[in-house]
Parts: structure tokens; C-alpha cells; sequence
């Protein structure tokens, strides 16, 4: 009789060099960790409208004056072990949001949102108030006076009533955040943002894919890469 018994080497397999696999590939993002920001508080700045009916009615007034409003918000990203997070606002405990605001009538776009971000989230006293705006990752468009907005114009829409977009701000190495007492500054992880509407809202929840196409380095506090994506295989 002969018995067959199962080889007890293990086989390894070598797996073959992939072939590049980077064209037209959007910029390298550096991302520092979250520890090398410091986060300061300063005076309260109260939300204009108590309701979400006045907000609208607001807005109506606007667009009645001045045509559709113009609303740009910031995309602020840091890492913590590796993994990109966004840093948010955090309002009464159950509100996020991106730091921005709606310009002003006639104002240019970019100055615009640069002082947003100077009066939202930088130190009063005028320190650490220079701001990398980079492009445009997305737009959203509210196409009449109530909450919903796309991002799309629907087909039948010939005139939004608002336009949201949203820019990624490139973070320095190092740098100063004052937040208004009323709010909180969160770091969020990727993770947790992707596809969790019901916690964070459509747009913020769609986050993970606006960033997807980019490439991230990560940096330590030593100024060393530690990791980047795609990751080594």
C-alpha cells in the first residue's frame, strides 16, 4: 500500500512587477500630522440665521438683490498614523462643516475666500493668516430656496439659486488655528466620512471620493516620509 502524504514546504509565490500604472496622475499631496497644529480659541462667532427657514429666506433676499450666491469652504487635510483626516467645525456638538462662508456681492472669488478663511478659523491678532488655496475639487448647486443641493444643475434648473465650492487649502508644516468658543476644530479620518451621509451630510460624506484621485506623502514630525500611495507592494 502506498501512502500519499501532503508535502510539508510551503510554496511561495513571487508575485511580477507591475507595470506602471501612473499617467495623467493628479499632484503628490504632503500631509503633516495632526500634532504639528496648534489650536487656540477666540471670540464666538454666533450663526446668523436661528433656523434653517431663515437661512432661506435670507438667501432668497440675495438671490432677489444679487443673483445666485457664491459659497466657497475649505478642504483641510492632515494625517494621524498614516491615514488622511479632514479638519472640521463642529457646531452645538451635532453640526459639521467645512470652515468658508458665501462671499460677498462683487467680491473676487479667491480674496474672498481667503479672508473667509482668515475670519473663520486664523488668530485674530493677524498671525498665521496666510493661506495655499489650491484648485477646485468640487461644486455643489442648490437649485431653489430650500436645503437640497446636487452636484449637478438638474435639467430642468436654468438659474441655481446658490453655488458651494469646495477648494483644497494646502496645510503648511506647521500651523495656528484659532477657533471661534462657539465651535470645535475635529480632525476626521477618511474612513469614517466615506459614505456616512447620515452622520456627516451628501457633501461631506463624499469627501473620500473628491480626494481619491490624488496621491498622498506622509510626513512625520522630523520632516521624514514615513508612507506615501500608493503604497510599495
Amino acid at each position: 500500500m502506498t501512502t500519499i502524504r501532503e508535502s510539508s514546504r510551503k510554496t511561495t509565490i513571487v508575485p511580477h512587477e507591475p507595470r506602471m500604472f501612473n499617467e495623467r496622475q493628479s499632484p503628490t499631496i504632503r500631509l503633516y500630522p495632526v500634532k504639528n497644529y496648534t489650536f487656540g480659541i477666540k471670540a464666538r462667532q454666533p450663526e446668523e440665521d436661528p433656523s434653517v427657514a431663515a437661512r432661506l429666506h435670507r438667501l432668497k433676499e440675495h438671490y432677489e438683490d444679487h443673483g445666485m450666491r457664491r459659497t466657497c469652504e475649505g478642504v483641510l487635510i492632515c494625517h494621524e498614523r498614516g491615514h488622511p483626516f479632514v479638519l472640521l467645525l463642529k457646531i452645538a456638538n451635532a453640526f459639521y462643516k467645512l470652515p468658508g462662508d458665501y462671499l460677498n456681492p462683487g467680491e473676487d472669488e479667491l480674496e474672498g475666500f481667503t479672508r473667509l478663511l482668515r475670519n473663520k478659523i486664523s488668530p485674530e491678532d493677524g498671525s498665521d493668516s496666510e493661506w495655499d488655496v489650491g484648485e477646485c475639487i468640487a461644486q455643489w448647486w442648490r437649485p431653489n430656496f430650500e436645503s437640497f443641493m446636487y452636484p449637478f444643475i438638474p435639467p430642468h434648473i436654468t438659474r441655481p439659486k446658490e453655488c458651494k465650492k469646495m477648494y483644497l487649502a494646502h496645510l503648511p508644516r506647521n500651523k495656528t488655528f484659532s477657533i471661534p468658543q462657539n465651535m470645535k476644530m475635529v480632525a476626521v479620518p477618511l474612513f469614517e466620512l466615506y459614505d456616512n451621509a447620515t452622520r456627516y451630510g451628501s457633501q461631506l460624506a463624499a469627501i473620500p471620493i473628491y480626494l481619491s484621485k490624488y496621491n498622498f506623502e506622509f510626513i512625520d514630525e522630523n520632516d521624514n516620509i514615513i508612507s506615501s500611495t500608493p503604497a510599495k507592494s
